[in-house]
């Protein structure tokens, strides 16, 4: 809506996973950097993890860009909330196992065989599964058990988990230990810090074509980092919402007048300063009652 009005070619804080604004921070390019190495040298397991919103669904698209670039063959599974029937079934799906894909038995032969036949001709197999903290402990389990087909080589598949903190809590559980054990690589993303939201703010509005941005001030985003806490999804609702009110008003600066009014119509909850929160009690204090006069 506001696109034109601040001269944008697209939106600029769009919540998709979208590669093609992706902010290359330095975690962010290690996260990447592991995903496609493990991937390439046949590590077998690995975890991406981090808290909600942190990018982890963006380094998951770039992964897949990588593997369609590099003619890898995957399966990506967005719902973990699955039974192990359920899994199976989608899994052959997505690898076009040709098999009665309704039986367990005839996808794991079907996948054994495609497995060992690309891995003979040094080419690998991928399976992603996103939000994986949600996965049963009998998928788990299933999924833990593909992870032992290897060859010489190599493991056979190569098995991607991302998910919030909580699959890192999972997976120290004792009944997890030898899935833990079989786990190459770790990748972590963690809320940005005060100078990754500012460079991360400019480069989405640079990439949006808006370079040398003026409609949002450092100082601004500073106290957009301090709401948002460091939360990418977090800012790009803040920023898009921000930008919205400005448009609305016909003005190409945002205020901190409107972000505390986007703060409060996203039921923001962050840290305030001592004395802002002293400010807010003040004036909340109830008025005094009058006193009685002596005519009383």
């Amino acid at each position: 809506m506001y696109n034109a009005f601040f001269g944008f070619t697209r939106s600029p804080f769009n919540m998709s996973p979208d590669p093609a604004f992706l902010f290359r921070s330095e975690q962010h390019e290690e996260a990447l950097a592991n995903l496609i190495y493990g991937v390439q040298s046949r590590k077998g397991f690995i975890v991406l993890s981090g808290e909600v919103g942190t990018g982890k669904t963006t380094m998951l698209e770039c992964l897949r860009d990588f593997l369609n670039a590099q003619q890898i063959a995957f399966a990506s599974l967005f719902n973990s909330r699955l039974t192990v029937e359920q899994f199976f079934e989608m899994v052959s799906y997505d690898l076009d196992l040709q098999c009665n894909r309704l039986s367990k038995t005839e996808v794991l032969l079907a996948l054994n065989s495609m497995l060992l036949e690309r891995a003979n001709a040094g080419r690998t197999t991928v399976l992603i599964v996103d939000e994986a903290h949600n996965l049963e402990w009998d998928v788990l389990e299933e999924i833990r058990l593909l992870g032992n087909l290897e060859n010489r080589k190599g493991k056979l598949l190569q098995i991607v988990l991302a998910g919030q903190q909580e699959l890192d809590g999972k997976l120290e559980a004792p009944e997890f230990r030898q899935l833990k054990q079989r786990i190459a690589l770790r990748c972590v993303l963690r809320a940005f810090r005060p100078q990754e939201t500012q460079a991360y703010v400019n480069s989405r509005m640079t990439r949006a074509g808006l370079g040398n941005q003026t409609a949002l001030s450092p100082e601004l985003i500073d106290e957009i980092h301090l709401r948002s806490q460091g939360i990418p999804r977090l800012i790009n609702a803040i920023c898009d919402n921000l930008l919205l009110t400005a448009f609305a008003m016909e003005t190409r600066t945002a205020t901190l007048e409107m972000l505390d009014e986007v703060s409060a119509d996203m039921r923001l909850d962050y840290p305030r300063p001592r004395q802002s929160r002293e400010r807010t009690c003040s004036d909340q204090t109830p008025a005094p009652l009058d006193a009685p006069s002596q005519a009383d």
